[in-house]
């Protein structure tokens, strides 16, 4: 953790434990936030999701040799007529992987296919759609100009040049690219172990009959997928028991074994002042409540040597809260760097919203497309936070500032894509 402790920065100016803004909430986390240090090496195409823990240095020229970026004929620019038609002989093909391994001279040229090797002594290539070919003797039309659609060898990569940057996350981009330069391993940090579990005597497994007053712990599965996309360990420790020895014995056995404990429930009021005494015993621990809705109550801090992040129990705040706070922190733990923010777009808003100002509203949206190709918005229905189907007809947040009130059909609105989250 950062020489700042949390009491220190809890004292601090920007600190309102009673409506902290979505922004200084994401800020004050982040300052306490240092990635693993922990690395292995593995081969390609297991580090995908992966963030790399070394630079990727290019042993390379890419690309190795000049070659063509058309289909054409490559020649000496210096023959290039300065006016009208340019008439050359034809002496030979360079296909990709077969070059043509003679030189050309004065009045010559080669016929090449996209990738092929430049041959010695030429150094232009005409696209076979300016030219016009009589047998061996090629016409090319007038304009061409010396040096056109030839790749230098080492255009891309230089060999000893960096081509990946260590804290980039492996995407199947990254992944043709370190195959590209001939390289079959590479250097990743270990996964974050991340812990969790749900808080409520109410809650019951999936698969066991409910008594009354009972429900269906979904959080534990919400909050399994979100991690996997993230590419952590997650360690599931199911549901414990409003009692404070089990809690206690569940929060020291998490923070023994992870990097990060989650926690769904045990942090609205009245409940936090007795899960923050507890988790006083094991280490620092904030609570706020969040200028947002849906999610108001969230705690963060550090039990032992692991972060903590106590969660709302209702599961759509459970999700937002996590996509909102929680994710990026993750992404940072993990080692990556930077780590790129969710872009916010805007569309046309086709509904009613209802909204209180002074808050900042993530409601679950639709975005569609209109007619005439302009983006259009539109609410799932209803927003409880209770309400998950609202989270799985959604593909996108309307993000509503603190400042907006209600909003009319028709209004310009924010909103964020879901599946850019994780």
């Amino acid at each position: 953790m950062s020489s700042l402790s949390i009491a220190q920065a809890s004292c601090a100016d920007d600190y309102d434990p009673n409506s902290m803004p979505v922004d200084k909430a994401r800020a004050f986390i982040h300052r306490f936030l240092e990635p693993v240090r922990g690395t292995l090496r593995v081969p390609v195409r297991s580090s995908l999701g992966r963030v790399l823990a070394e630079n990727v240095v290019s042993p390379v020229n890419v690309p190795a040799h000049r070659n063509s970026a058309m289909d054409g004929w490559a020649l000496r620019g210096a023959d290039l007529a300065a006016a009208g038609e340019t008439t050359l002989e034809e002496i030979g093909v360079s296909f990709a992987g077969k070059p043509f391994t003679g030189k050309v001279q004065a009045g010559q040229c080669v016929r090449i296919m996209t990738g092929g090797v430049v041959p010695e002594g030429a150094d232009t290539v005409v696209m076979q759609e300016r030219a016009k070919a009589n047998g061996k003797s090629v016409s090319f039309a007038a304009g061409q100009k010396p040096g056109q659609n030839v790749r230098q060898a080492g255009e891309d990569l230089q060999a000893g040049s960096v081509a990946l940057r260590r804290g980039r996350i492996v995407r199947p981009a990254e992944l043709g690219l370190i195959a590209s330069l001939g390289i079959g391993e590479v250097a990743v940090y270990r996964p974050l172990r991340v812990a969790y579990f749900s808080t409520g005597d109410e809650l019951k497994g999936v698969g066991t009959p409910l008594g009354e007053g009972e429900i269906y712990d979904s959080n534990r599965y919400t909050l399994h997928g979100m991690l996997q996309r993230l590419g952590c360990e997650a360690l599931d420790m199911g549901v414990v028991r409003d009692d404070p020895e089990s809690l206690e014995r569940a929060f020291a056995e998490a923070a023994a074994n992870a990097d990060v404990v989650i926690t769904s429930g045990g942090v609205s009021v009245g409940e936090a002042d007795f899960v923050k005494g507890m988790l006083g015993k094991l280490g620092e621990v904030v609570f706020w409540k969040i200028a947002m809705k849906p999610g108001r109550p969230l705690a963060y801090g550090k039990i032992g040597g692991a972060h903590f992040f106590g969660l709302p129990g209702n599961p759509v705040s459970v999700m937002v809260t996590f996509y909102q706070f929680v994710r990026d922190a993750l992404l940072v733990l993990s080692g990556a760097d930077p780590v790129q923010p969710v872009p916010t777009f805007h569309a046309t808003c086709t509904a009613k919203l209802k909204k209180a100002p002074g808050r900042t509203e993530f409601q679950r949206g639709i975005l569609t497309r209109g007619p005439e190709g302009q983006l259009q918005v539109r609410p799932t229905g209803e927003q409880g936070s209770g309400i998950l189907k609202s989270m799985s007809d959604a593909n996108c947040f309307i993000i509503l500032g603190d400042s907006t009130g209600n909003v009319e059909p028709g209004t310009t609105v924010e909103v964020q894509l879901l599946e850019g989250i994780v």
